[in-house]
């Protein structure tokens, strides 16, 4: 049985799976202290994301992550539906940024994401090393959005 809790306090305590997403930790710094996180239980942990609100009408979800032997589940998915419900009241749109790979593209525009706007050279100016998703090498931050009240 699936569920979801807001974590309100001791977020570093996740730190190992958030790091799966975002590999940096001082990068982390910038967004957890302020965002929301949500942890996503099914018997014990499978993933985790944090929303922070960018201004009155637009969220943005910062970081999705699923234990990698959890993947492929549904667990990502049943975490981004119900963080879309939980914020539709508060906000119009939400964004998700990431690197640029078929697999997170098409991931996001499963759950209803659309391609917004490119960050150029955000892996490369933002990040103490190259980052890399597989064999591709992270350069630009590709942005998606979605209306969260359709």
């Amino acid at each position: 049985m699936i569920k979801i809790e807001k974590v309100t306090e001791n977020k570093k305590q996740f730190l190992d799976l958030l790091l799966l997403a975002d590999e940096q930790e001082n990068m982390i710094d910038k967004y957890l202290l302020q965002g929301d996180l949500f942890a996503l239980y099914d018997g014990d942990l499978k993933s985790v994301c944090v929303v922070v609100a960018l201004d009155s009408e637009t969220c943005e979800l910062k970081n999705i992550a699923t234990y990698e032997k959890y993947q492929g589940r549904g667990y990502g998915r049943a975490l981004i539906k119900y963080i879309c419900d939980y914020y539709q009241k508060d906000f119009q749109t939400m964004l998700v940024g990431t690197g640029e790979t078929p697999r997170a593209l098409s991931f996001y525009e499963s759950c209803g994401f659309v391609q917004s706007h490119r960050v150029k050279d955000f892996f490369v100016d933002n990040y103490d090393h190259l980052m890399f998703d597989g064999d591709i090498q992270l350069v630009d931050m590709i942005y998606l959005k979605k209306n969260l009240r359709e």
